[in-house]
């Protein structure tokens, strides 16, 4: 394992030639999180019987490693923890590297003074909806998960990211893709259209309209959400990239949907090597009835297979998959759209303080319930609400 040195393009090709790259791996999410008192620290893992690394020489591991310092009073020395985002990025199925890039990862950890070091790579376990007919187990994830509990690394009960998500083919033609749709979705794509909906690519000018519209959907939806600032920072380090799914550098646009030249509904998607995901949704309480969501949904389709992605992330799907799931609604909306789902490994922590890990996870759940309540009062009063 080494530390990467070169520029930002260059890491975003660099991870874009591993297996499964993935957005939250990226120079530019690494950059965000480094306004919020994040380090970014890029790791390599290239062939260990090479005695020297070239420029030509490929790499068979990547991680970007965030990491978090954690001003504790009493402690003489500084606490900290680590955090890889949808990584390590590397063949999970190959042991000898799994075990070269852990046993390197944990001794990362003990160096840094860190509590514990946090991955949640997209490790599969299974397809579709687990105790359906369609259901499948992916051995070399139940293999992977083994191998963590035998290395001592604990199923975290901090799950930054989804385990689960719904994925879209979009290598299927756009009649292929409406076909896959569940009958009551696709009626509504095209009442959506009938009932004049229009979808519109957002600009840097729409932002503000657009956070006011996040607020007030996380308001009525009863969801936690930023500052304006935190989004402000997102969106905007994303969108200035040159729109180019295909590209190695990653890039956002916001999606509008109107009535009327009336803004009504939004989301994000982002794109990176030949995937687009779909992180943020937005909408208004007008023109539901005209569907504008399900429009919103398929444009981002098209759009996303125009420009050369293979798949569409839907970014979220239950733990458990029935009603009593506060994602059961959304899941529903989701479905309807025709993806699989894909359910992954989820958020590994390894302790290199077991008694610092213990102290730290037993108080973590308090502080974020006061975060989550003071975050809500602080939207309602930004909105006006």
């Amino acid at each position: 394992m080494q530390a990467f040195s070169g520029q930002s393009s260059m890491w975003n090709e660099l991870i874009a030639s591993l297996p499964n790259p993935h957005l939250l791996q990226t120079w530019e999410w690494a950059q965000v999180k480094a306004r919020y008192r994040w380090l970014p620290l890029p790791m390599v893992w290239y062939d260990s019987n090479q005695l020297s690394v070239t420029s030509e020489q490929s790499p068979l591991a990547a991680a970007m490693v965030l990491k978090r310092t954690i001003p504790v009073s009493g402690f003489a020395k500084k606490m900290c923890v680590l955090y890889v985002p949808k990584g390590p990025l590397m063949d999970w199925g190959d042991a000898a590297l799994r075990a070269r890039v852990l046993d390197d990862l944990q001794a990362f950890t003990r160096r840094q003074g860190a509590i514990f070091i946090k991955i949640d790579p997209d490790v599969v376990l299974g397809t579709g909806i687990p105790g359906s007919q369609e259901a499948v187990e992916d051995n070399s994830g139940q293999a992977v998960r083994s191998d963590l509990t035998r290395r001592g690394w604990i199923f975290s009960s901090d799950q930054i990211q989804f385990r689960n998500t719904v994925l879209v083919d979009l290598t299927l033609s756009e009649d292929e893709l409406l076909a896959r749709m569940k009958q009551k979705t696709r009626y509504n794509v095209r009442l959506a259209e009938k009932k004049g909906v229009t979808v519109r690519p957002g600009t840097l000018a729409d932002l503000p309209m657009l956070y006011r519209l996040y607020a007030e959907t996380s308001v009525r939806d009863g969801f936690v959400i930023r500052d304006e600032n935190y989004y402000q920072t997102v969106w905007q380090t994303f969108m200035h990239n040159a729109p180019s799914a295909i590209s190695q550098q990653p890039f956002a646009e916001p999606l509008i949907a109107e009535v009327e030249s009336q803004f009504v509904a939004a989301i994000f998607v982002f794109y990176f090597a030949e995937r687009a995901y779909y992180l943020y949704g937005m909408s208004r309480q007008a023109h539901r009835e005209k569907m504008p969501n399900h429009l919103l949904q398929w444009e981002a389709m098209r759009r996303a297979k125009a420009a050369g992605c293979k798949v569409y992330d839907l970014w979220g799907a239950p733990d458990a998959f029935d009603e009593s799931d506060s994602m059961w609604g959304v899941f529903r909306f989701k479905e309807g759209l025709g993806g699989q789902v894909v359910q992954t490994l989820g958020a590994w922590d390894y302790p290199a303080s077991s008694l610092l890990y213990k102290l730290y996870t037993q108080t973590i759940p308090h502080v974020l319930d006061i975060m989550r309540a003071r975050g809500k009062t602080r939207t309602r009063q930004n909105i006006g609400s």
